[in-house]
C-alpha cells in the first residue's frame, strides 16, 4: 500500500517548492463531503477544494453529464471547431448573471485567467490603461492577477516588480477600522496624486474577500462605487470567483446589493471540480476586444462546459441556494454557541453570508489580537482528526469553512464535532 508519506517524499523530490500543502495527506478517493486518503482513511472536507465543491465531490449528474460528452469528443479547440455546450453555457450565464440589459459571456479555464480578461475587455472597451482593486484582495497568481491581488506574501514575494497601471485602495473592515467612506476618499486621492479617473479602465473587487478572510463589501461601498463608475465611464468588475454558483446564499453574491457591475468574473464551483471559467458582461462592454483578443487553446473546454451545465441543473433541482442559507445559519449557530465555552482558543468575528463563514482565532477575546500560530495548529489537529479545513485574512488567522452545500447532515455535525476539538485550548 502507498503511504501520504512516500507521496510526500516523492511530491517533494519532483513537485517545486513554491506550491505549497495544507495537509500531507494524499486522496484516493471523495464522495459528497467525505474523501479517502491513500491509508483508507476518512475525512470530512469542509475545504470543497477552495470552494470549487459546492456540489460536492463527485455528483453523480456531473460524471454522467461528463461521461455522455466524453463519448462524442473531448476537445476541438472552440477557435477552430465550435461546439454546442459552449454556447449553451454562455446562454445560461447571460441568462441568470445579475447585470442588466443584452448580455455575452467568454469562457476561459482559470479564475486568474477571467480575471486578467475581464481587464483586458475593460481597457479594449474604454481605450484606457488604469485599474483599480483593493487591499486584501485575492484575484489569481499570474503576472497582471497577482499585479491585482492586495497581499504581498506569498503572492508577490520574490516575483520582483509589479505590472504598472494598478492602484489599490483600502478594503473597508471593522477590525482594520476602514469604512467605506474611508476606501472612497481613498481612491478621491488616487484620482488627484496618481491618476485621472478618464485613465481608469476598471475597477475590480471581491463582493466578499476570499483569501482576504471572508469580508463582505459593504452595501455603502458598493453603490458608491458604481456611482464613481458611472461618473468617469470606468468599468466595474465583481471577481465572483469564489463567491459565485450559491455559496453566498444567492447564486452570486452581487444580488446582495441594490447596484450591479459591468462584469462579472467566474470559476471555481462552475463545473463541479472541471476546469472552467468566464467572464459574463454587458454585451457592448464583451464585444469591445477584436477577434483573436480572446480565447485559449483549452478555453471552454467542452467536458468542463457539460460539467457545468450539469451543475446548474443540480443547483435547480437540489435547491442549493436555499440549502446554502439553511448551512449557513447552522454554522453561524453553532460557532456563537461554542465560542461562549471556555475551555476553547479564542475565537471572535463569525461572519460572511449564507455558507461562506468564517471566524478568527485571537489570542484573547479581548484586545483579538491575532494568532496564526494557533490556527496552523487548529488545522493540523483537524485533520489528524478526520476534518480538513483551510484557513486565508491577510493575519493568516482565519479559518474558513466551505462545506459542500450537497453535504449530508451528518457529515457537517461530525465535521463540526471535530473542529470542538480541534479548538479546545491545550
Amino acid at each position: 500500500m502507498t503511504t501520504n508519506a512516500e507521496l510526500l517524499s516523492r511530491r517533494n523530490a519532483a513537485v517545486v517548492r513554491g506550491i505549497g500543502h495544507t495537509t500531507p495527506i494524499s486522496a484516493s478517493r471523495a464522495r459528497n463531503a467525505e474523501l479517502w486518503d491513500v491509508e483508507g482513511k476518512r475525512y470530512i472536507d469542509f475545504a470543497g477544494g477552495i470552494a470549487v465543491l459546492n456540489t460536492g465531490h463527485c455528483h453523480p449528474k456531473v460524471l454522467a453529464a461528463v461521461q455522455e460528452q466524453m463519448s462524442r469528443f473531448t476537445h476541438t479547440c472552440f477557435q477552430v471547431v465550435m461546439y454546442e455546450p459552449y454556447i449553451a453555457l454562455a446562454e445560461r450565464l447571460n441568462a441568470i448573471a445579475p447585470i442588466p440589459g443584452p448580455l455575452k459571456t467568454a469562457l476561459f479555464t482559470t479564475g486568474a485567467e477571467a480575471t486578467e480578461n475581464a481587464i483586458k475587455i475593460a481597457r479594449a472597451s474604454t481605450g484606457r490603461y488604469g485599474v483599480i482593486a483593493f487591499t486584501g484582495g485575492f484575484h489569481g497568481r499570474t503576472v497582471l492577477a497577482s499585479a491585482l491581488t492586495g497581499k504581498v506574501v506569498p503572492y508577490k514575494k520574490d516575483f520582483g516588480l509589479a505590472l504598472p497601471g494598478i492602484w489599490h485602495a483600502p478594503f473597508p473592515t471593522a477590525e482594520n477600522g476602514i469604512t467605506s467612506e474611508d476606501a472612497l476618499k481613498h481612491i478621491d486621492f488616487i484620482f488627484k496624486a496618481d491618476i485621472a479617473p478618464g485613465a481608469i479602465a476598471a475597477i475590480i473587487l471581491e463582493p466578499v474577500q476570499g483569501e482576504g478572510g471572508f469580508h463582505q463589501a459593504p452595501a455603502e461601498l458598493m453603490s458608491g462605487l458604481r456611482k464613481l463608475c458611472d461618473q468617469h465611464g470606468i468599468v466595474l468588475i465583481a471577481d465572483e470567483v469564489q463567491t459565485g454558483f450559491g455559496r453566498t446564499g444567492k447564486m452570486f453574491a452581487m444580488e446582495h446589493y441594490d447596484v450591479a457591475p459591468d462584469i462579472i468574473c467566474v470559476a471555481k464551483s462552475l463545473a463541479g471540480g472541471f476546469p472552467i471559467s468566464g467572464v459574463i458582461g454587458k454585451a457592448a462592454i464583451m464585444d469591445a476586444a477584436d477577434p483573436g483578443g480572446l480565447g485559449g487553446t483549452y478555453a471552454g473546454n467542452p467536458l468542463a462546459c457539460a460539467a457545468a451545465l450539469a451543475v446548474l441543473d443540480v443547483f435547480e433541482e437540489e435547491q442549493l441556494v436555499q440549502r446554502a442559507v439553511a448551512i449557513g445559519q447552522q454554522l453561524r449557530t453553532w460557532l456563537d454557541r461554542i465560542r461562549m465555552r471556555n475551555d476553547l482558543i479564542p475565537i471572535a468575528n463569525v461572519r460572511g453570508p449564507g455558507a461562506m463563514v468564517a471566524f478568527d482565532i485571537v489570542k484573547d477575546g479581548v484586545d483579538r489580537e491575532p494568532d496564526p500560530a494557533a490556527t496552523r495548529d487548529v488545522i493540523q489537529r483537524a485533520y489528524e482528526n478526520g476534518l480538513i479545513l483551510l484557513s486565508c485574512g491577510v493575519h493568516a488567522n482565519t479559518i474558513r469553512v466551505l462545506v459542500p452545500l450537497t453535504a449530508e447532515e451528518r457529515s457537517i455535525d461530525e465535521g463540526l464535532e471535530i473542529l470542538a476539538k480541534a479548538l479546545v485550548a491545550k
